[in-house]
Formats: C-alpha cells, sequence, structure tokens
C-alpha cells in the first residue's frame, strides 16, 4: 500500500501539506481531486522522490516500481512500436542478452524468465495500447519524429502503460486525448492490475475508472472509497452537518457572551458569569466550511438571427484538393448544441475548420447568413498567447478604445482576478489560460461559438461554471471534447463523422461508448435460436387461468376508480373545513390508479404468453 503519513511541505514560504495523511490500498484506482494550484503535482513529485518532504513520510511497498508520464517522448527515429516495448526494461534487457549470452545455463534461465513476464506476447500488447490511444497499425512502425508534441504525449503513455508500474501515477492524462481515447483509458485503467493515482477534472473518468478518492483541500488529504459522484454527496453532507454544527454553536457562543457583558459586573451574578467565561475559553471552534469559489463565464448575448445560420448543399472539404469531407447536406440554427463525435483523423477538424471559415468549400454550396459572427476556441490557442504579455494587455490590443475598467470587467466575468489581469500569461495557470482564450474567442458575441476541447486545464468547478454559461448562451455551440460529463449536459444533437461523412447519431452518448468499446471485440457467432416447443395441454389452461384473474383483477379496479373518481367530483367534498378529507381521497385515487396501470401491464404479458403458447 502506498502510506502517507503526516507529511508537511511548502513552497516559497506558501505551505502545501500541514500534517495530511492518507492510506492508498494495494490494487485500489484512486482519483486525486483538488482546486488548481492545491499541490497535487507537487504530492506526485513528493511520492517520486524528486523532492523533499520537511518532516513526515512517504512509503511504497519495497522494491514496488512506480511510473508516471514526465514529459513527450523524444523526436527519435526509432517506431512507436519499439519506443513502447523500450518501456519494459527488464524485457529488453533480457532480450538483448539472450543474442550474446553463450552460457547454457544463463541463457535457460533468460528463457524461463521472459516466459514468466509473458515477453512472448509483449509486441501484441503494446500494438494493442497503441490503437485503443488513436494510432492505426501503420503509424506503429513509424519514428516518433513523424508526430507532433501532443501525439508524442499519446506514446509517453502508451509506453507508462506497457510497462506497468505497481504504482502507475498519472496527471491530467487526458488532456492530451481526444473522446475515444478517454473512453478506451478509462476501461484500460478499470482492469489495471496494479495501484493507480491520476489527477483528473474528468467526471466520467473519475466515475468510472476509480473505486476511491483522495481529496487535498485546506492542506490536508481525505480519503474516501467509491467513485467521485458518491464522494461529492458525501462532501454534500458533511459540509451540511458542519455548516449546521457551526451555526448551533455560534448561537450557543453568543448566548454566553450576552450572559457574561450583562452581569460579570454585578456581584450576585459575577460568579456565574465567570463560569460561563471559562466555558467560552474551552469551547473548540467549529469552523463553517468555506464557500467554493464560483468559478463563473459570462458569456455576451447575441442578436437573434433568422433561420437557419448555416446551411450545405452537398459540400466537400479537405486540403490541398483531396476531399476529406464529402457530400456534406447540414443545417444549423441558432439554437443547437451539438456534439461531433467520431475516431481521431475522421474529419472533426476539418469539419470545424470549414464552419469557422478556417478551411474554404472544394465543391458544393454552403450558404452562411449575412450578420453571423463566430467564435472559435482551440487547445492550440491557449498555447500561441503571448507570453510576456499580462491579459489586460491582450484585451487592448482587440478593444483599443475601451476603458481599463471595462477591460478588467471582462476579465472578472471570465473568473480572472485583477491580480491576475496585471500578471504575464507565461506565469498563469493552464486553467486561467483557457479562461483568457475563452475570453477572446467570445468577445464579439458571437452567433455560433465552436469548440475544441475547451476543459483542459479547468478544474472540476470551472467545468461546471462552463457548463452554466453554455445554458444561459443563446447562440449555436457546436463542441468536440473528451469530457462525456459536458457533451451530456450541452448536447442535444449528436453528429458521427466517419468515413468521409457527417450524419446524425440517433442513438445516446452511452450507447456511443458502448459501441467504440465493443469494437474491436471479434463479433460473436449468433447461437442459433432453439426451436420452440408446443405448450402442453396443462401449461394452456394454466395461461388461460392466469389471463381471467389479470381481468377479473381489472374489472375490480375499474369499479373502483368510477366509485373514487365519483366522490372527488362531489362539490360539497370542496366545501370548508374538508381539505384533509380530500387529500386522502386524492391519494387513494392516485393509488387505485397506479394499481390500474400495474393491472394492465400484468394482463397484457400473460395475453402475449398464451398467444404464443396456443401457437
Amino acid at each position: 500500500m502506498l502510506t502517507i503519513s503526516e507529511i508537511n511541505y511548502a513552497v516559497e514560504g506558501r505551505p502545501l501539506f500541514e500534517d495530511a495523511s492518507a492510506i492508498i490500498p494495494t490494487g485500489h484506482k484512486v482519483g486525486l481531486i483538488g482546486r488548481n494550484g492545491a499541490g497535487k503535482t507537487t504530492l506526485f513529485r513528493l511520492i517520486r522522490g524528486e523532492l523533499a518532504l520537511e518532516s513526515g513520510f512517504i512509503s511504497v511497498p519495497q522494491r514496488a516500481r512506480i511510473g508516471g508520464v514526465a514529459q513527450e517522448v523524444p523526436a527519435s527515429g526509432t517506431s512507436l512500436l519499439d519506443t513502447v516495448l523500450a518501456a519494459d526494461t527488464e524485457r529488453a534487457a533480457l532480450m538483448a542478452e539472450s543474442e550474446t549470452s553463450k552460457d547454457a545455463t544463463r541463457i535457460a534461465e533468460i528463457q524461463t524468465r521472459l516466459t514468466d513476464i509473458d515477453a512472448w506476447s509483449a509486441e501484441a500488447r503494446a500494438s494493442s495500447i497503441l490503437k485503443g490511444l488513436g494510432f492505426d497499425d501503420e503509424q506503429h512502425a513509424m519514428p516518433c519524429s513523424a508526430f507532433s508534441g501532443g501525439w508524442r504525449m499519446r506514446v509517453a503513455l502508451a509506453a507508462v502503460l506497457f510497462a506497468q508500474p505497481d504504482l502507475l501515477l498519472l496527471d491530467e492524462p487526458t488532456n492530451y486525448l481526444d473522446l475515444e481515447g478517454a473512453l478506451w483509458l478509462e476501461s484500460y485503467l478499470a482492469r489495471y492490475p496494479h495501484t493507480v493515482l491520476i489527477i483528473s477534472h474528468d467526471r466520467g473518468l473519475l466515475n468510472r475508472a476509480v473505486n476511491g478518492i483522495l481529496h487535498l483541500e485546506n492542506r490536508k488529504l481525505g480519503f474516501y472509497q467509491g467513485p467521485y459522484d458518491q464522494f461529492a454527496r458525501q462532501r454534500a453532507e458533511q459540509r451540511a452537518v458542519q455548516a449546521a454544527m457551526a451555526k448551533k454553536q455560534d448561537a450557543r457562543r453568543a448566548h454566553l457572551q450576552s450572559y457574561v457583558d450583562r452581569f460579570r459586573y454585578k456581584a450576585d451574578k459575577a460568579k456565574q458569569a465567570q463560569s460561563r467565561l471559562k466555558m467560552l475559553s474551552k469551547m473548540e471552534v467549529i469552523t463553517a466550511p468555506e464557500d467554493l469559489a464560483r468559478q463563473v463565464f459570462t458569456f455576451p448575448e447575441p442578436e437573434e438571427l433568422s433561420p437557419p445560420i448555416i446551411t450545405m448543399e452537398d459540400t466537400s472539404v479537405g486540403y490541398n484538393g483531396q476531399a476529406v469531407l464529402k457530400k456534406l447536406s447540414l443545417r444549423i440554427d441558432q439554437d443547437d448544441r451539438i456534439a461531433l463525435l467520431g475516431k481521431n483523423g475522421q474529419g472533426k477538424s476539418t469539419l470545424a475548420k470549414l464552419l469557422s471559415d478556417r478551411l474554404p468549400a472544394l465543391s458544393g454550396k454552403m450558404t452562411k447568413s449575412s450578420k453571423l459572427r463566430i467564435g472559435y476556441f482551440a487547445q492550440h490557442q491557449v498555447d500561441e498567447l503571448h507570453v510576456d504579455e499580462t491579459p489586460l494587455q491582450h484585451l487592448r490590443r482587440e478593444r483599443p478604445n475601451e476603458l481599463p475598467g471595462k477591460l478588467r470587467a471582462r476579465l472578472a466575468g471570465f473568473g480572472l482576478t485583477a491580480d491576475q489581469a496585471d500578471t504575464e500569461v507565461g506565469r498563469l495557470s493552464g486553467g486561467q489560460k483557457a479562461r483568457l482564450s475563452l475570453l477572446l474567442a467570445t468577445l464579439d458575441a458571437p452567433h455560433m461559438l465552436i469548440l475544441d476541447e475547451p476543459t483542459n486545464h479547468l478544474d472540476m468547478e470551472s467545468r461546471e461554471g462552463l457548463v452554466e454559461a453554455l445554458a444561459a448562451y443563446s447562440g449555436a455551440v457546436i463542441l468536440v471534447s473528451h469530457d462525456m460529463h459536458l457533451l451530456s449536459l450541452v448536447a442535444d444533437r449528436l453528429w458521427l463523422v466517419k468515413d468521409g461523412s457527417v450524419s446524425p447519431f440517433e442513438d445516446d452518448l452511452e450507447a456511443y461508448r458502448k459501441m467504440l468499446l465493443t469494437s474491436d471485440k471479434p463479433a460473436k457467432k449468433p447461437a442459433e435460436e432453439p426451436k420452440a416447443k408446443r405448450a402442453s395441454r396443462d401449461q394452456i389452461l394454466a395461461l388461460r387461468s392466469e389471463v381471467r384473474k389479470c381481468e377479473d383483477r381489472l374489472e375490480k379496479l375499474n369499479d373502483m376508480r368510477d366509485k373514487l373518481a365519483q366522490k372527488l367530483a362531489d362539490p360539497s367534498l370542496y366545501e370548508e373545513g374538508r381539505g384533509q378529507e380530500v387529500e386522502v381521497w386524492q391519494k387513494k385515487y392516485a393509488e387505485v390508479m397506479n394499481g390500474l396501470d400495474k393491472a394492465e401491464d400484468l394482463w397484457m404479458s400473460a395475453q402475449e404468453k398464451l398467444e404464443r403458447a396456443e401457437g
């Protein structure tokens, strides 16, 4: 198990941990959560031994291997598959030694050990992980240098998953995955054979892939069994109890203090006043829980346009004259909330660029409202902010004639404080940079907002704030995200981008998740349906009897319903002073109606069984 005992650690005089303790049982999958800047990543570095504790200790089982994704894989000429295979250092060393060793005894030992660690299936396992993270079979043989930094981060993640350390530390791994990769990772982590500690604000992952929550708050650690939603309910209950106890104690203290203030200088009451003063001094103060700082987004409201705002007829789009998406016939209205689904490389980003005028149509017809304004947010835009400028300077460039007070108000509307407005972007957190980029994308009150992975680097409260802002926003939303929770709360239409086309996905997100997780599994051969045996005469008689019983029950309930309806229709029932009696009769009527629904279901079921039995 992982034991954290009374640790203390501070950064530049600011304490992050004060006598913090927790025990993570071996084999548990645990989500580490807490506000941005609370010290989650620092805790990982302390566990790995990269930082020295001021006091306390952290212990892991002897010889336990600790693994995590520290940085992206270098842009080398080594293939993706070989890079992942090399992560299992023991296998790599044994394979290399087996090629050079001439000692028969040692060769036998090597082969035995290779068999023990399942070395011969290594390539298949590595390939499966790469495929789950979005790399197709042809890419497995390509060099790492052929991929961008974000994709090399996926290779680094694949490598550490393949190595299967005894303690796996993952820091926001879904930030560089798409929805399909994130769902695959959820499933993989749920089956992972060792202990996992994962920093994440992805509610879906914290509900489906972990069985415990480690909460970092007020420099303390608290461990909770169960997924995130269960933790949230427990926390809400604890906060309610703590707030009630604090309120009750405040009232008690106020009462005692009032007595002391009134009688401490009166001779006949001085003794009692001193007694109450001692009671006050001995009372252990119960502090009311701090209200969570509300993380806000305030999107400016666009004027209403006549529908549709965009239409496409047989439109094609792509690069260098080669179409990626063909024969698109789509319509978007201002009240649409559309999530784009589809595996990586199918054309989601291409469609987003077409809609946002970043790519022209190659053929067909595309019509847009003449007054249409479009806001576009993509993760790469966060990286393209000017790191040596402040958020205030970014806004001043876009709104040179606005007063500083108005610019600061805009920043505050996206949760950026006065201090942060004057801080160079390079020193801001990832979440604060994302907020600034979202502000810049919505500055002109767009009629349509295209969001490509908007929740990366946002903490849980910020994500909830974004959901609320999008719910209140009156423009269209086109959303690409790995956050299933966000998609389920915002999107009311699903478009599947697949095989060069875009079509409505008629089922829900849960069905899409199940489809992805089963798509790579071999189809089971349909079992032949056994021939139905003809029911015996006794079975048919029994079914007929059951149908008659159901019909009798229905008749009685219908009679009761008619009598109660007649009673409730009597005007005298509603005379003054008979309100309680009305409630009783209405309750009886509701019970009978509920019973009638159930009786009808039973009758229909019995009737169907009888019809099947009779042939």
